[in-house]
C-alpha cells in the first residue's frame, strides 16, 4: 500500500527502521504485519526507549536512514518530552514510546492476531512485567 510514490517498499522500510532502532539501543523492537487488518499502512514497528531523549535519538536516526535511501516521512507526532512518539512512513507506521506508556497503552494486545516478528536483539516484552 503506497501513500505516496517512493521508491522504497515497505519491506525495505522495516528493514531500515529496525536497523537505526538497534544502532541507538532502542529495546523490544517489533514488528506487526497490519496489510490484512488495516487499511492505512502495512506494518507497525514498536520500539521502547529508556527515557524522552533515547526516544528522540529514536525518532532522529529512523528519520535519517529512511530519508538517506530516499524516502520521505508523511508526518511525526510527539516530539520533545511526549512518552510517545510516532513517525509515518506511510507503509511503516513507527511507535516509540517509553516502558510505562508501552505497558499502558498496549498496543501488542491491540493487534493481537496480526503477525508479529521481534527483532533479533529485542528482549521480550512481557506487559507488566517492567
Amino acid at each position: 500500500m503506497t501513500k505516496q510514490k517512493q521508491s522504497v517498499s515497505g519491506e525495505e522500510l522495516v528493514e531500515l527502521t529496525k536497523a537505526a532502532l538497534e544502532d541507538v539501543k532502542a529495546q523490544d523492537i517489533l514488528v506487526i504485519d497490519v496489510k490484512d487488518k488495516h487499511s492505512l499502512t502495512d506494518y507497525m514497528v514498536i520500539a521502547t526507549g529508556t527515557s524522552n531523549r533515547q526516544i528522540n535519538a529514536m525518532l532522529d536516526k529512523v528519520r535519517e536512514n529512511v530519508k538517506a535511501k530516499g524516502a520521505q516521512p508523511l508526518g511525526e507526532e510527539g516530539k520533545g518530552e511526549s512518552d510517545w512518539v510516532l513517525l509515518d512512513l506511510g507503509d511503516v507506521i513507527v511507535h516509540m514510546m517509553t516502558a510505562a506508556a508501552r505497558q499502558f497503552y498496549d498496543l501488542e494486545r491491540l493487534w493481537q492476531g496480526a503477525e508479529q516478528s521481534r527483532a533479533a536483539s529485542g528482549a521480550h516484552h512481557t506487559p507488566g512485567n517492567e
